[in-house]
This record gives structure tokens, C-alpha cells and sequence, in this order.
């Protein structure tokens, strides 16, 4: 059982919804989404709330009743405020630039990196940031993911691009490693 599913969604001012065959939209400031309703799952609009209700009490549907709850909760909150990522570029000689739209990656590697994003999402570069915006949350996920796996965070200097806030997990060098073996 759901309980993300089991209370209603409110929709805030400023976003209107609209149910129609089987798909639900969203428009708000950031612009225009929609959301197909999933198998074995009933959506009903009344008085700015959104609610889903369980048509067959299948495995399946039980699944799905949580699911269309998060993405219409994630598309009521994209096209009212959207969503950002920023990623850190790390290590000597690392940089980004912008050409344009697409971004241009130089992370020690033999060549550059050219990545063009897609429709609806924004990237802004803030000396060794990367922010990554729109208002559809998979997509800008996605994004900075593809962005990540150019360079990842190597664990013995901690170069590489990396989420702002992570974690990156450090090893110890040789140096360190040899010190009670010579003894």
C-alpha cells in the first residue's frame, strides 16, 4: 500500500490541472507537462486536488498507484518551481566552458567533451559549477548523470566531477600503504 498515494495532492495557485482521456497536464510559470495515467489506477480532479484511487488490487497496480502519485507530485512541483543540480568540477586543469547551448568539457582527457542538452534544459556554468535546470525531474537527473560519467571522482586525489555535497570516498596512497611493511 501507497501512503504518498492515499492522500490527496494539492494543487498550489499558479498551476492548473487538467484530466483528460487517461492523461493528466500540468501548466504552470516553468511551462507545460503531462502525465499518462498508469494501468489499474483512476485519477479524479475536484476542488484543486488530485487524488488516485485503486481500480484492481493486483501486484501491478499496487506498484502504480505509488508511482503516478510521485510523477504527478513531481510535475506539479516542475512547473511551479523546477528543479536544479550542481556539479563540481575538481583537479588541476579541469574546466567547462559553453559554446552556445552545449556545454564543452576539459577533464584530462585527450580531447574535449562536447555535450548538448536536451530541449528544456538550461546549463549555466559559475567558475568550476555546473547547474542544471528544468522543470522535468528525470531529465535534469539525467542530465547531470551523463555529465558525472565523463569524468567520475577518482578516489586517491578526488579529481573529477562530482554532485555538490557528495560524499567521495578516499583511499590511501601508496605512501601511507608502505609505511609498516618495510619495518
Amino acid at each position: 500500500m501507497s501512503k504518498l498515494a492515499k492522500k490527496p495532492l494539492i494543487i498550489p495557485d499558479g498551476v492548473q490541472a487538467k484530466l483528460t482521456d487517461g492523461v493528466l497536464e500540468f501548466s504552470g510559470k516553468e511551462g507545460r507537462l503531462a502525465v499518462k495515467v498508469l494501468p489499474h489506477i483512476t485519477a479524479e480532479l475536484k476542488d484543486n486536488q488530485l487524488s488516485f484511487t485503486l481500480s484492481q488490487p493486483t501486484k501491478q497496480g499496487r506498484a502504480n498507484w505509488g508511482t503516478i502519485a510521485s510523477l504527478a507530485k513531481n510535475a506539479v512541483e516542475g512547473v511551479s518551481k523546477g528543479f536544479t543540480k550542481v556539479l563540481e568540477i575538481e583537479g588541476i586543469g579541469y574546466k567547462a566552458n559553453m559554446e552556445g547551448a552545449n556545454l564543452v568539457l576539459n577533464v584530462g582527457l585527450t580531447h574535449p567533451v562536447k555535450l548538448t542538452p536536451p530541449s528544456g534544459i538550461k546549463l549555466t556554468l559559475e567558475k568550476n559549477m555546473i547547474k542544471v535546470s528544468g522543470m522535468d525531474k528525470f531529465l535534469v537527473g539525467e542530465t547531470a548523470a551523463k555529465i558525472r560519467k565523463v569524468s567520475p571522482p577518482e578516489p586517491y586525489k578526488g579529481k573529477g566531477i562530482h554532485y555538490q555535497g557528495e560524499a567521495v570516498r578516499r583511499k590511501a596512497g601508496k605512501k601511507v600503504a608502505g609505511v609498516g611493511a618495510a619495518a
